[in-house]
């Protein structure tokens, strides 16, 4: 796992954002597994600067969900679909023909994840993966103790997550789903690259679990120790309580340029 420490959120967005340029030159239709939140949105303003300016060309370039809320209409403002189509499809220029998502609003929720699944796979698998973290170590709707071998699957939220995700449904708990679609952390882990950005002391404490803690289904993404090609990019906050960061700071400053991350 490498792990880079940038001075502030900006920096990891533009960090984050130039690997997936490189990728798409590499690889033009790359298929590109996105999150939701605050702190992915620097990474996708970034990458829509380098495309307005003509660094590179997404026109083949495909889009893939993390997770969604079950039973909430895809058209509604807050289903992820409309906040991806919001926040990473449109200021690209990418239509919905090159999106893959889960149906949250599927009778059959099981066959429902279980074809997510299937359409990944056929579409040769997520590229890139990127993540946030939750405070308590959770990637996409993994919520600790889930299983670390676990496929797209339907997950009931805690009540703290319901109530930070209050927020987005003018302050509302109860408008927000119990439910959701997440890609397993099985899922996760199968694809080529996966990047988790962190910024601000709040993850601090997770993101010391993830890199430096023991490998367990309590920190879910302990897991990335797994992976092959896992990168942590975190601003100086986040990084506060690596007993190691100065060795990560050292390890980037010297790799070859080329490498990128």
């Amino acid at each position: 796992m490498e792990v880079v420490i940038v001075p502030d959120a900006r920096s990891g967005g533009e960090l984050v954002a130039e690997a997936m340029a490189r990728l798409l030159r590499r690889k033009p239709d790359a298929l590109l597994g996105v999150a939701t939140g605050s702190t992915p949105l620097p990474v996708y303003e970034a990458l829509a600067a380098r495309v307005r300016a003509g660094a590179v060309d997404v026109s083949r370039a495909r889009i893939a969900q993390l997770d969604e809320y079950v039973g909430l209409p895809a058209e509604h403002p807050e289903s992820y679909r409309s906040v991806l189509r919001r926040e990473v499809l449109e200021p690209l220029g990418i239509g919905m023909e090159a999106f893959l998502g889960p149906d949250g609003t599927a009778e059959y929720v099981q066959g429902a994840c279980e074809a997510y699944d299937a359409a990944l796979a056929a579409a040769g698998g997520v590229d890139l993966q990127l993540l946030g973290i939750g405070t308590d170590g959770h990637i996409g709707f993994n919520e600790p103790c889930s299983s670390l071998a676990s496929r797209t699957r339907i997950k009931t939220l805690t009540e703290q997550t319901r109530v930070d995700n209050a927020r987005f449904f003018d302050g509302d708990v109860e408008a927000v789903p119990h439910h959701v679609i997440t890609q397993g952390i099985g899922t996760i882990l199968e694809a080529r690259h996966v990047v988790l950005l962190a910024t601000g002391e709040g993850k601090a404490e997770a993101v010391a679990a993830t890199v430096e803690g023991p490998l367990a289904s309590v920190c879910p993404a302990s897991a990335l120790q797994m992976h092959p090609h896992a990168t942590v990019v975190v601003d100086e906050a986040a990084a506060s309580k690596l007993k190691l960061a100065d060795y990560f700071r050292h390890t980037y400053v010297n790799k070859p340029e080329w490498q990128g991350i």
